[in-house]
């Protein structure tokens, strides 16, 4: 008991203490001079000053980045993902302090620190009025009618099949939603574009334990968020997602391997042969050299013009590739066919549209390749039929033997054509140009259904008696979008008469290919009676064949800018790098020629 009474006396000292020490204070404050205890008022003034200030801006910089550490979380999640010989830091690249950890954390291991972190996107989200003449509201209606039943029976899925009222997936990546943002947003559909948008970041995930084909994903997915980023403005399509692509390489980093697994981005060759396409592997560079331009790091652009180096270095027929080019050589197949069409298409336009996102330098060797190959398809592939004088783009089997079949796929060459005449190419380019837009569109018109097969073939030495024929197996349309790039020619020249020639297939899509829930790819242009419904609607559908309509029948043909498709190239001294403009992201990275269902007969490969 005495000790705890002792603990208890103990306890209560230090309040005794306390109480001198404060009467002493008080007795030290009073002997202070005026002077000294207005300089001492003076130090606690501006003491809590600072302090209310400096906790007022920590509270707004919470609020700012809210959204960010989320994007920062998941990147630091992630980490770094090898890629073939490349590593890649996935992160937000407008955090100037990730920024800064990430430069820090390669320095010490040796890599070239990375540029500047990108810039703001500068000129703010771009305004559309809606539809605004009957043809407008009449593709918008035909857009709502194919989003609605989408959204009813495949939301989230890849594509939606109208008949059976079920979904199909090909990467599970939501391709419909991804591939049609922009054509939402230029529509001005505001309400779906909302959905649209929060699924992309609430429910677009790559984490899938699948094999995709890296040219399809990028042309559809990373396009699609590019060209949406720079048309609304809205930083979460690049942040969020954008940054999560990378071009997956072989070992020299010179012919990448198309097919990526992306939970693992393991990359091998295709599984029904060593061999990738040509068209696939050329036709990744503009979307990977914007996102170098948008996210301030020079990797993706860096790795994808080896590419092009690559194929540049390649001995070509009069500069027509073959199709088809090994993954692990890095070499086109010997006695490999040399066509416009299928897997090698976009190869010639991408020549021409990377030239001009990159500032047309008259001494890059992109538009020498250009130039070269057209003056090879004017002498080695282009032939008249003898009655009708259709002029037509043929192939060259094994590199040699003519063959009289042009795929619908060509149909993209007209514009491209068109678009670099607009840019300095010679007279020759236009005269081709409206000769091949005619033929393509006679393969609309010769067919009872006014819709044009997946492959036409075309008199040579007269053993038809139809200039314009279709074999029964290349009979199907796809709702593909390629011929409707005749877009170019209204933008360009102003005239009418190519709406006109719109508004007539757009009429011949809704008679043949619009059912109850939806539109369906056919599989027979030759007979109205017995189209075969072949329950598809693939997302170009909305992501491409529809909006090229509606900027065809609008009112204002520069609703677009197809002259500011240009940016300077990629270069360290720019402090922060440009990103490129809203013309280049629409009118040349997502303009691109969708390559779905790469289906040839002669060449028999597996189908996508």
């Amino acid at each position: 008991m005495l000790k705890l009474n002792r603990d208890h006396i103990s306890l209560l000292l230090p309040d005794s203490s306390g109480t001198q020490g404060r009467r002493s204070l008080r007795r030290t404050w009073n002997q202070l001079s005026r002077f000294q205890r207005n300089v001492i008022f003076t130090v606690l003034l501006a003491f809590l000053i600072m302090t209310v200030v400096l906790y007022s801006g920590l509270g707004e910089s919470k609020a700012e980045r809210k959204s960010t550490r989320r994007e920062q979380r998941e990147a630091e999640k992630s980490g770094r993902e090898e890629v073939g010989a490349i590593e890649v830091i996935l992160r937000p690249p407008d955090d100037v302090e990730e920024a800064a950890e990430v430069q820090d954390e390669r320095t010490q291991q040796g890599e070239n620190p990375p540029t500047a972190p990108k810039a703001p996107h500068e000129e703010g989200p771009k305004i559309f009025a809606g539809p605004q003449n009957e043809r407008q509201r009449a593709v918008v209606a035909a857009f709502q009618h194919a989003w609605t039943n989408y959204r009813t029976y495949a939301w989230g899925h890849d594509n939606l099949k109208p008949l059976s009222q079920g979904h199909h997936d090909w990467f599970g990546l939501g391709l419909t939603i991804v591939d049609t943002l922009d054509t939402m947003y230029i529509m001005n559909l505001q309400k779906e574009f909302e959905e649209a948008r929060n699924w992309v970041e609430n429910g677009l995930s790559f984490e899938v334990n699948r094999d995709v084909n890296l040219f399809e994903v990028t042309i559809r997915v990373l396009g699609g968020l590019l060209s949406t980023y720079h048309l609304s403005g809205d930083q979460m399509f690049l942040l969020t997602w954008a940054i999560d692509f990378f071009l997956a390489s072989s070992h020299n980093l010179e012919s990448p391997i198309l097919d990526v697994n992306l939970a693992t981005l393991r990359a091998h060759s295709p599984k029904w042969s060593p061999d990738s396409s040509t068209s696939e592997v050329t036709t990744i560079q503009l979307e990977f050299r914007d996102l170098s331009r948008c996210t301030g790091d020079e990797i993706y652009e860096t790795v994808a013009h080896k590419v092009n180096e690559k194929i540049h270095s390649l001995e070509k027929r009069h500069g027509l590739v073959p199709i088809f080019i090994n993954a692990n050589t890095g070499m086109f197949r010997t006695f490999s066919t040399i066509s416009l069409g299928a897997r090698a298409d976009s190869y010639y336009e991408y020549l021409l549209k990377q030239w001009l996102q990159m500032g047309k330098k008259p001494d890059d060797f992109l538009i020498e390749d250009y130039s070269v190959a057209i003056e090879g398809v004017l002498s080695e592939l282009v032939r008249e039929t003898p009655n009708e004088h259709h002029v037509y783009i043929g192939e060259l089997i094994n590199g040699k033997e003519f063959k009289p079949k042009m795929d619908h796929l060509t149909c993209y060459f007209p514009g491209t054509l068109l678009l670099g005449y607009k840019n300095g190419m010679p007279q020759s380019h236009l005269k081709l140009a409206q000769d091949l837009l005619e033929t393509c569109f006679q393969t609309y018109m010769k067919q009872p259904t006014q819709l044009a097969p997946e492959i036409t073939y075309f008199n040579l030495h007269g053993e038809s008696e139809n200039d314009i024929y279709v074999k029964s197996n290349d009979a199907h349309n796809l709702l593909r979008p390629e011929f409707i790039d005749l877009y170019y020619f209204y933008a360009i020249t102003g005239n009418k008469t190519y709406q006109d020639m719109g508004w007539t297939i757009f009429n011949a899509f809704e008679r043949h290919t619009r059912v109850k829930n939806g539109y369906t790819s056919i599989g027979n242009v030759k007979n109205i009676l017995n189209t075969r419904p072949r329950d598809m609607m693939e997302s170009f559908f909305l992501g491409e064949t529809l909006k090229y309509f509606y900027l065809l029948f609008s009112d204002d043909r520069n609703e677009i800018d197809l002259d500011r498709s240009t940016s300077p190239p990629y270069s360290k001294s720019l402090n922060p790098p440009k990103c490129n403009s809203k013309g280049i992201v629409y009118g040349v990275v997502h303009w691109n020629v969708s390559d779905a269902d790469h289906s040839d007969d002669d060449q028999n490969p597996e189908q996508h």
